[in-house]
C-alpha cells in the first residue's frame, strides 16, 4: 500500500473533503484507512461495569482511493512511486518534488 501509518493525508472525495488529517490505522486486507477527525460517525454505548454509556464518535474507515498523501518536503498532495535501491530496501518517492516520503 502507498499508504502507510502515521502519514498526512488529505480526502479527495466524499463528504469530508477537504479535511487533512494523519493515519491512525492501515488495514491492507480491506484498502481502508482511517484518518484522524475525519469520516466520524456515533456509536450508541451501554453502560458496562467500568466505562460510562453514551454516545460516542469514533473514526470510522475510508477506502484508500479517497486520500492522498501529502509530501513533507513540497507540502502538496501527491502520488507516490516506489524506487528500489541498488542494496534491495524500498523507499517512497514523491511524484511532484522527487523527494523521499517518510
Amino acid at each position: 500500500m502507498h499508504i502507510r501509518k502515521k502519514d498526512t493525508v488529505l480526502v479527495i472525495a466524499g463528504k469530508d473533503k477537504g479535511k487533512k488529517g494523519e493515519v491512525l490505522r492501515a488495514n491492507t486486507k480491506n484498502n481502508t484507512v482511517v484518518v484522524s477527525k475525519v469520516n466520524i460517525a456515533k456509536k450508541h454505548a451501554k453502560p458496562t461495569g467500568t466505562t460510562p454509556g453514551g454516545i460516542k464518535e469514533i473514526e470510522r474507515p475510508l477506502p484508500i482511493s479517497k486520500v492522498m498523501v501529502i509530501c513533507p518536503k513540497c507540502g502538496k498532495p501527491t502520488r507516490v512511486s516506489v524506487a528500489v535501491s541498488a542494496d534491495g530496501t524500498k523507499t517512497r518517492i514523491c511524484k511532484k518534488c522527487g523527494e523521499m516520503v517518510l
